[in-house]
């Protein structure tokens, strides 16, 4: 029988630790246990106002997770994945076995390399439009996933999001308990976790077609708006489990690695599902009879400044 030993997991633990977290608050942990790699919740680092629920816990998890099976996949030892897998221990949120020996597929190891690559650019992107063909690769790998991924196209779309979006984004800006959360992640090098102002938007003006989080006070130059029509995904699943959202976090890691791998830039919209009167105007906005989970935006764009992370020691448990 196949075991997975400490290299392993140090491999698997390098490349979950680059997933992407709210306020890259990085709540996760991995360990080694009778030869599987388990994936943990760090209830330490949930964010107690903005994620008191464990929602966005829950969507960096399962990001974490998928990165882990790329990293396992890519040194020929792919991994079965069982999430939630014991009741007894509801902070191990998945279990990865040792699967049969295999060279990685071309994908795998494309995706793989893109880890690196792939980080929140809140910049503006360049109006250039994302070929149909990756538009048709993003969608697939949110199926694959189980989830399904809606690309808004054209202004009426935008214009509806944008109205959700600016809404619920008013909503949390008038919750002082959420902004002082907010502010204590914000302008920090710091690798245990943050927001570094350099890899900050610009301070959000009143055109701007979608919301951004003030996480440095930097204003923009005269005339850069922001994209007038950016291409924006809402990813959603059919159930809103913990499960779902385990699924979720997956499903959200392989399309953004899939457009990284593309030369694409992104960064998440979570303002309007936090509210949840704002998540229902989205749902019905979208015809969908499932939940969304996430929104982001993708794009081409000048390099951007990624967020440090935590060395690989320090998400490592016994």
């Amino acid at each position: 029988m196949t075991r997975y030993d400490s290299s392993d997991l140090r491999r698997a633990a390098a490349a979950g630790l680059q997933a992407p977290s709210m306020y890259n608050s990085q709540p996760w942990a991995f360990r080694l246990r009778d030869g599987a790699i388990e994936v943990l919740a760090d209830p330490g680092r949930q964010l107690t106002i903005a994620d008191h629920g464990g929602w966005a816990l829950r969507l960096a998890l399962g990001a974490a997770t998928f990165n882990a099976r790329l990293a396992l996949a890519w040194a020929g030892t792919p991994a079965e994945v069982r999430l939630l897998p014991d009741t007894d221990e509801p902070d191990v949120v998945a279990r990865l076995t040792a699967a049969p020996h295999r060279p990685p597929t071309y994908t795998e190891r494309d995706l793989y390399t893109a880890i690196e690559r792939r980080y929140s650019n809140r910049h503006p992107f360049w109006p250039d439009p994302v070929p149909a063909d990756v538009r048709v690769r993003l969608i697939e790998a949110a199926r694959v996933e189980g989830a399904w991924l809606d690309l808004l196209v054209g202004m009426t779309a935008l214009t509806g999001f944008s109205e959700i979006a600016h809404s619920a984004d008013r909503v949390l800006r008038r919750d002082q308990r959420y902004q002082a959360e907010m502010i204590t992640w914000t302008d920090t090098e710091s690798d245990s976790g943050g927001i570094p102002v350099a890899a900050a938007a610009a301070v959000a003006e009143a055109q701007d077609l979608i919301p951004q989080r003030n996480f440095g006070g930097r204003r923009r130059a005269p005339g850069r708006d922001y994209e007038p029509e950016p291409l924006v995904g809402i990813l959603g699943t059919a159930g809103d489990r913990k499960l779902d959202q385990l699924m979720a976090g997956q499903a959200l890691q392989h399309v953004l690695l899939t457009a990284t791998d593309a030369g694409l830039s992104s960064s998440l919209i979570s303002q309007p599902i936090e509210v949840p009167t704002a998540r229902d105007q989205l749902r019905r906005s979208l015809g969908r009879s499932g939940f969304p989970q996430i929104a982001f935006r993708i794009g081409y764009g000048q390099p951007g400044h990624p967020s440090p992370r935590r060395d690989v020691a320090d998400v490592l448990v016994g």
